[in-house]
């Protein structure tokens, strides 16, 4: 499924799909055994709130193959507004686990970017643990600053040698994405957005209870461990989205999502 796929739907204008960790889990592990390009990302609140704030950006997440409804307000949007009729969220650091637990069945290599190298130190024997018959092509942390000239193909040039079918990224919402976007025509395997999903399986972050991911709580409980970082995100966005979601429902805002994005950026983290 690409951009025009029959199930997405709009969402704020931003074109998330209607879809189940199953179904998500088959179209990555079918990207890599295909060799073909894919970049999926699993939006919250926050991500589809920087494709809203920024058109460019809303252009992009367009062009992804798979946004999943990371958070469960955007679930919610999915049935409010389209009669989606899903029962769960497909929440990023669990997709991440579907998708490791059929490439360790597979023999399908995994190359991991971004985050720090002591998260990463602390994430490889963990995924080691859950799935000992992992492969990890290579490991790679962020840079934690622009891209020089040439160094997007040396990365994937560095992908590719490794052997590895499949990216994880984790470099943080908007960054990552823009980096799954822009590095999409370099690699011939699937790229995941995945977000808080290395600090999660590394341990350095707690998972709310499941009452509080079922109600839709998650942004209280991550705002609760990191106020300072995070109060901005969910005090100012959540009530814009949530204002943006009756406009669309009701008619009085056309939320007319922008066209699928093409070019590569000129620059992006890395």
């Amino acid at each position: 499924m690409g951009a025009g796929s029959v199930r997405k739907r709009n969402v704020l204008g931003v074109l998330v799909d209607a879809t189940d960790y199953a179904e998500a889990t088959e179209q990555v592990v079918a990207a890599a055994q295909e060799r073909r390009p894919l970049a999926l990302t699993a939006l919250a609140v926050h991500g589809v709130m920087t494709g809203v704030l920024d058109r460019a950006h809303n252009a992009r997440l367009n062009s992804f193959d798979v946004v999943t409804p990371d958070g469960q307000p955007v679930r919610w949007a999915l049935n409010l507004l389209h009669g989606a009729g899903l029962t769960d969220r497909v929440y990023g650091p669990t997709l991440t686990l579907h998708v490791l637990s059929r490439f360790a069945d597979e023999g399908l290599p995994v190359y991991l970017y971004g985050s720090t190298e002591e998260t990463l130190a602390r994430l490889i024997p963990a995924l080691e643990r859950m799935f000992p018959a992992l492969k990890i092509a290579g490991v790679e942390a962020s840079k934690f600053r622009a891209v020089r000239p040439g160094e997007d193909a040396e990365i994937a040039d560095r992908i590719k040698a490794s052997g590895a079918r499949l990216v994880l990224v984790g470099l943080g919402c908007p960054r990552q994405e823009i980096f799954a976007y822009a590095m999409r025509p370099l690699l011939d395997m699937p790229l995941m957005a995945v977000g808080a999903a290395f600090d999660y399986h590394a341990g350095l972050l707690r998972q709310p209870p499941p009452w509080m991911q079922r109600a839709g709580l998650e942004w209280f409980w991550r705002l609760g461990l990191e106020p300072k970082r995070l109060w901005r995100r969910y005090v100012i966005l959540n009530p814009a989205y949530l204002g943006r979601l009756f406009a669309q429902k009701t008619g009085l805002w056309k939320a007319r999502p922008p066209a699928p994005a093409t070019e590569r950026p000129a620059g992006f983290a890395v």
